[in-house]
C-alpha cells in the first residue's frame, strides 16, 4: 500500500494501541469538520480516520504490516465504532467507552439527616440514638428482584447486549452509533415475574435505629460520615454512606464563637466599686468570679480552658465573662442621701462638662466659625 498509515498518525511502526489512540485523538480534535472548516482539514480527517480504522483492529494492523490491503478496495466498508471520535473530544475510557449490558447492581445514593444537640453535648461529645428511613436489602427475593424461582430472560430486542446498534452514512463513510436498549434499559435482560414486595428493585424503604457517637467539638453544620450506612443500592448493590449533619441548639446563658464561649454577668454598682465575688455556673460546673474594686462596665473577665473544644485537637477555648454594672433606678430617700454624703466626699456634688473650645483645643467648626467672625 502507498499510503503509510503510521506517518499519517505521527506514530512508530512499534507504537501501542494506546500511543495510537492517544494521537488519532489529537489529530481528531484539531482536523474535525466542526473544528476546522478548512477543506484540506477535512480530507486529512478522513485520511488519518482511516488510518486509526485499521491500526486500531489488531487483524487490520497484522494484515496491513504484512503488506496487504485491509480495507478491501479502500473506504470504509467495515465502519467504524463513532464513540472513538466522540471521545476524541469529550475523553473517556478506552475502546469507546463501556461496551455490553449494564449491571442492575450499583451504588445507592447517600443520605442526610440533621441532628439537634445541644451545647454540653457539642462541647464534651456524647451518643445519641437516630432513626432513619432508608432503601433496604429485600428480604422476599434477597435483592436479586426475582420472584420465588424465577429467572431473568434475555431482552428479545438486543439479544442481551443491552444496546442497539445501528449504520450510518456520512461523509465519513459508513459510521456505527449505539444506544441502550429501550426495551431492557441497557441491563441485556428483562424480569417478567418481578418481586412482589419491592417490585423488581431488590430493595425496599425501612425504618431503623442506630446508635452514633458524638464527637467533642462539633458545631452547626459538622457532618459526621458513616461509611455504608446510607441507602442500599438496587439489586444488590453496595450501600451509601449516611451523613448526620449537626445543629447545635441556642443556649440561655453561653454564646458560642468557634471555640471561644461569652455570658454577661450583672454587677450591682455597689459590688463594682467595692469589690465582689460571684458564683458563675458553667459548663463545668460552679466557678468562683473576683471582680476588683473599681470595676467598670464593659470589662470581661476570662477563664481559660472553659470554652468549648476544638474538633481536632482535642484542645478547649476560653470562656469570657463581660460585666455588665447595673446603675440603680429607683433610690429611696435614704439611700439617696448616703449617695448625696458618698458625692460630697468625692467632690463630685455638681459636674459639668467644659465645652472644648474652652480648653483651647478648638475643632474644625469652631475655626471656620472664628474665621468668618473676624472678617
Amino acid at each position: 500500500m502507498s499510503t503509510d498509515f503510521y506517518a499519517l498518525l505521527g506514530v512508530e511502526r512499534t507504537a501501542s494501541p494506546e500511543e495510537i489512540k492517544k494521537s488519532y485523538r489529537k489529530l481528531a480534535r484539531e482536523l474535525h469538520p466542526d473544528v476546522n472548516p478548512d477543506p484540506q482539514a477535512q480530507e486529512k480527517f478522513k485520511n488519518v480516520t482511516a488510518a486509526y480504522e485499521v491500526l486500531s483492529d489488531s487483524e487490520k494492523r497484522q494484515m496491513y504490516d504484512a503488506g496487504g490491503d485491509p480495507r478491501q478496495g479502500g473506504g470504509f466498508q467495515a465502519g467504524f465504532d463513532f464513540g472513538d471520535i466522540m471521545d476524541a473530544f469529550f475523553g473517556g475510557g478506552g475502546g469507546g467507552g463501556q461496551r455490553g449490558p449494564r449491571t442492575r447492581a450499583r451504588r445507592g445514593q447517600d443520605a442526610l439527616i440533621r441532628l439537634q444537640i445541644d451545647l454540653n453535648t457539642a462541647v464534651f461529645g456524647d451518643t445519641r440514638d437516630i432513626t432513619v428511613d432508608t432503601a433496604s436489602r429485600c428480604g422476599s427475593c434477597n435483592s436479586t428482584g426475582l420472584d420465588g424461582d424465577s429467572q431473568p430472560v434475555v431482552c428479545v430486542m438486543c439479544k442481551g447486549r443491552g444496546e442497539l446498534q445501528q449504520m450510518q452514512r456520512s461523509f465519513l463513510g459508513q459510521v456505527m452509533t449505539s444506544r441502550p436498549c429501550p426495551q431492557c434499559q441497557g441491563f441485556g435482560t428483562t424480569i417478567p415475574h418481578p418481586c412482589h414486595e419491592c417490585s423488581g428493585d431488590g430493595r425496599v424503604r425501612t425504618r431503623r435505629t442506630m446508635t452514633i457517637q458524638i464527637p467533642p467539638g462539633v458545631d452547626t453544620g459538622t457532618r459526621i460520615q458513616l461509611t455504608g450506612e446510607g441507602e442500599v443500592g438496587p439489586n444488590g448493590g453496595p450501600a451509601g454512606d449516611l451523613y448526620v449533619e449537626i445543629v447545635q441548639a441556642a443556649h440561655p446563658v453561653f454564646e458560642r464563637h468557634g471555640d471561644e464561649l461569652h455570658c454577661r454577668v450583672t454587677v450591682p454598682m455597689t459590688s463594682a466599686a467595692l469589690g465582689t465575688s460571684i458564683s458563675l455556673d458553667t459548663l463545668d460546673g460552679a466557678e468562683l468570679l473576683e471582680v476588683r474594686a473599681g470595676t467598670q462596665s464593659g470589662e470581661e473577665l476570662v477563664l481559660r480552658g472553659k470554652g468549648a473544644a476544638r474538633l481536632r485537637g482535642g484542645q478547649r477555648g476560653d470562656l469570657h465573662v463581660h460585666l455588665d454594672v447595673r446603675v440603680p433606678t429607683d433610690i429611696d430617700g435614704p439611700q439617696r442621701e448616703l449617695l448625696q454624703q458618698l458625692a460630697q466626699l468625692r467632690n463630685e456634688e455638681a459636674m459639668s462638662v467644659s465645652h472644648p473650645s474652652a480648653e483651647g483645643n478648638t475643632g474644625l467648626f469652631s475655626r471656620l466659625k472664628d474665621a468668618f467672625t473676624q472678617k
